[in-house]
């Protein structure tokens, strides 16, 4: 005989309900396996399976894994103009210290999944590609390489890129000791110098 207390049970090992956050559990899940798979390998089943919801729901609030990826994956979780903001609001000869703390700041609140995600798609989806660019380069480095007013702009935003992006691999992605567990501070002193003199020095 079933009882109530058995139906209720039933209810919380069943399937979450298509409710308000049903899209939320979605983009979870999703980060979770973007990060762990990469676009190419992650498929709509596992991201509901993680989510506890029908596979149709993703079709339903997001149009498809793109769009899915698109709101987990290429959001970042803060104003990319707020963060040139605070930048260009201090000191401009301490520039790359800041810059260093606020990439680590920001992604190390997320304990780096979005960034993990991204780079491991960019091999095989040229969103993530496009993503990473605006992101980075364009939404971010170039426009604080401007306002530093030193020349060769784009040349400087772009060695800056080539610095985080590749420190943000190390620590996320690939995870090499020290380097995945040093504190804030430690790379702050390390890596701030070499972006200032991209930002601000002799570069040719």
């Amino acid at each position: 005989m079933t009882t109530g207390a058995d139906q209720q049970e039933g209810k919380r090992r069943g399937r979450r309900p298509a409710g308000a956050d049903t899209k939320t559990a979605l983009v979870e899940a999703a980060r979770a396996v973007f990060t762990e798979q990469g676009y190419e390998g992650a498929t709509v089943r596992a991201i509901a399976r993680q989510a506890g919801v029908d596979p149709a729901m993703v079709n339903h609030w997001f149009g498809g894994k793109e769009g899915l990826f698109a709101q987990a994956v290429l959001q970042l979780p803060v104003d990319p103009a707020v963060i040139v903001t605070e930048l260009m609001s201090g000191d401009i000869e301490t520039i790359g210290e800041r810059i260093v703390r606020r990439f680590l700041t920001v992604w190390d609140s997320t304990g780096g999944g979005q960034f993990a995600a991204l780079v491991r798609s960019v091999a095989s989806h040229e969103m993530a590609v496009t993503g990473l660019r605006d992101i980075f380069l364009k939404q971010i480095f170039i426009r604080v390489a401007d306002k530093t007013g030193a020349d060769n702009a784009m040349f400087r935003a772009t060695l800056v890129a080539s610095q985080l992006i590749g420190m943000g691999m190390v620590r996320y992605v690939a995870r090499f000791e020290p380097l995945a567990s040093n504190d804030i501070d430690t790379l702050v002193a390390a890596v701030g110098p070499t972006l200032q003199r991209y930002f601000t020095g002799t570069i040719t």
